[in-house]
């Protein structure tokens, strides 16, 4: 039985902090599996790899550019956590270091299901995959840090059916596609209101 990724990404993750992963493949696209050799490098590039768990085998792997003021700079970088020679996490970097996408394999099975999106560090969507496609059915949106709207294609057919709002952490109303057109034929008030109408505080 396979153990769940994100039980073994806090260890994971801390250990290899600082170090970055190699092009993260979009949700919908197989990743590449882990080459024997090292990643491609472009111009002006070099790789280094790192053997973390020491079973004689690299495990992580950081494409690194050189600026010109001569500052070492990792741009992206992929690790094989569960050690079956396969990439399980991407991500890649903005010029300050700051993580700009970062893609995981949570179950194992060479298909992303999990995609962060950070705009200045800080993270702004969530793309999450629940079947075994690797296709994404939900869309998480953050602003400062709170989630303020999922969107999600509960049948499968890639196009967005319920549409979740958030206030303040609560969920406030969801709307709902009943025929399928991509547009709320109903919305649905979640946060209780006050008898005058308002909402509750």
């Amino acid at each position: 039985m396979r153990r769940p990724l994100l039980l073994a990404l806090p260890l994971a993750l801390a250990a290899c902090a600082g170090r970055t992963p190699a092009g993260s493949p979009p949700l919908d696209g197989a990743p590449t599996p882990a080459r024997p050799g090292l990643p491609a490098a472009g111009p002006g590039e070099s790789v280094a790899e790192y053997d973390l768990n020491r079973d004689g085998k690299p495990d992580v792997w950081k494409v690194i550019r050189r600026t010109a003021e001569g500052k070492e700079v990792t741009v992206r970088s992929q690790r094989d956590l569960n050690g079956d020679g396969k990439v399980d996490v991407w991500e890649t970097f903005d010029e300050a270091g700051n993580p700009v996408t970062q893609t995981f394999d949570t179950d194992f099975d060479g298909k992303p299901d999990l995609v962060l999106h950070f705009e200045k560090g800080q993270l702004v969507r969530k793309e999450m995959s629940f079947g075994f496609d690797g296709k994404p059915r939900a869309w998480l949106y953050y602003e400062k840090g709170k989630l303020v709207r999922k969107e999600r294609d509960d049948d499968g057919d890639g196009r967005v059916d319920t549409w979740e709002y958030w206030e303040d952490g609560e969920l406030d109303r969801v709307g709902i596609d009943l025929d399928g057109d991509g547009r709320v034929d109903r919305w649905e008030q979640r946060k209780p209101q006050t008898a005058g109408g308002g909402k509750k505080p």
